[in-house]
């Protein structure tokens, strides 16, 4: 009976050791393994990067990149942020929403990533902020200017010109400035970019005393606009507004130079491509777009930051996209040194509070609606194959 209960007793004790045991190592294994999202961490902290590096609007995503890698780089050689390094994860959604969809997916789920800088177009960066906003991760678009974008959600932002200051602006200098009072609106009914835009050029229009002689429509990746062009000949418009893409434009205002229309095309910062003058040669010659920065008259940080490109990229200069692109990882970068922290949930409301940010693209604050006021507003000229600063335009930021 004693045997057999002593046996009883040092097999009881036996099972307790085990499972103390199991539940030390259970406890040394959690205890170590620190969340990617704290400030204990010394993994580094991911942010993805949303854009094409390919296809017809791959200059927008290489040019942001450009930007986005000077900021890491930056941010790296100055200790990083929170005592851990930044890492940068770029994929190629080459302009596509469904390779935009699985993108986002793989970034937030896969990647890891604590913030998606992109994408540079409006379509898509709708798209992927819902899934952005949905799995509590911030998105900031350094490109996206039209419409129902920050009204998605509290984690999506972004640091661009709006087009509904922008364009207000450009028709004021267009109708008022120039006189030019009859105008052609030209759409791409494909691209959601471009249909916003034309909205609110449209309304502008009027507002400043303008008409709208004549209104015609495309598609993007169409090449041939001999139809639109005669009939727009036969309106006798004192200006061309185009809301769509550089591509697009310069091809419709070569098929207007062959007809032997002097107008000029006015349009958003859709038309900043280095291939407008590529494709468009001379024809485009006089073109007026909007932007949210210009290499010209810059402050001392912009300044600062254009020497550091030029030296970074064989002397180019950059563009509103690499600039935007630069800002926009700061921005973030700022937030999560303000929130001392890489979690989303508690960085997107310090990135939220942002006033009178210096940025290298001009001054941001976000408005409690999360949406962007920035000033200036840059009228760039096509001028000798390059875009020249035309005129600074302040933005009262209310």
């Amino acid at each position: 009976m004693f045997r057999r209960r002593s046996k009883a007793v040092v097999a009881l004790s036996l099972l307790m050791v085990a499972l103390l045991a199991l539940s030390g190592c259970a406890g040394s294994k959690n205890d170590t393994a620190a969340p990617t999202n704290t400030t204990d961490s010394k993994e580094p902290i991911k942010i993805g990067f949303l854009g094409a590096k390919t296809g017809d609007v791959a200059m927008y995503g290489l040019n942001t990149l450009k930007g986005l890698n000077m900021a890491i780089d930056e941010l790296n050689k100055n200790g990083g942020l929170i005592g851990r390094q930044v890492k940068l994860v770029e994929e190629d959604n080459a302009g596509q929403k469904d390779q935009a969809i699985n993108i986002t997916n793989k970034l937030i789920s896969q990647d890891k990533v604590v913030a998606i800088i992109g994408d540079p177009t409006t379509g898509i960066t709708r798209v992927a902020g819902q899934i952005a906003n949905s799995k509590k991760t911030v998105l900031l678009s350094a490109g996206a200017t039209g419409t129902n974008v920050v009204e998605i959600g509290p984690y999506v932002f972004r640091d661009t010109l709006l087009d509904t200051i922008a364009a207000p602006a450009t028709m004021k200098y267009i109708i008022q400035d120039k006189g030019w009072k009859n105008v052609a609106l030209i759409t791409s009914k494909n691209n959601d970019y471009s249909v916003a835009l034309s909205k609110i050029f449209s309304d502008a229009i009027k507002a400043n005393g303008g008409n709208i002689a004549i209104e015609e429509f495309i598609q993007d990746k169409d090449t041939d606009f001999s139809g639109q062009i005669t009939k727009i000949k036969s309106a006798n418009p004192d200006v061309i507004v185009f809301s769509g893409y550089y591509t697009e434009g310069a091809l419709i205002m070569k098929k207007a130079r062959e007809v032997g229309i002097k107008a000029i095309m006015v349009g958003g910062d859709g038309l900043q491509g280095d291939d407008l003058m590529k494709i468009g040669g001379d024809a485009v010659e006089g073109s007026i777009s909007y932007a949210g920065f210009s290499p010209e008259q810059p402050t001392a940080n912009t300044e600062k930051f254009i020497n550091a490109f030029k030296a970074k990229y064989a002397n180019e200069l950059p563009d509103l996209f690499s600039a935007q692109g630069y800002d926009a990882l700061m921005l973030i970068a700022k937030s999560i040194k303000d929130a001392n922290s890489a979690d989303p949930e508690k960085f997107k409301d310090t990135l939220a509070a942002t006033k009178n940010y210096d940025g290298v693209s001009g001054t941001i604050t976000f408005q409690a609606s999360r949406e962007p006021i920035k000033s200036p507003v840059y009228l760039l000229e096509v001028k000798g194959g390059k875009f020249a600063l035309l005129k600074k335009v302040p933005v009262e930021v209310k």
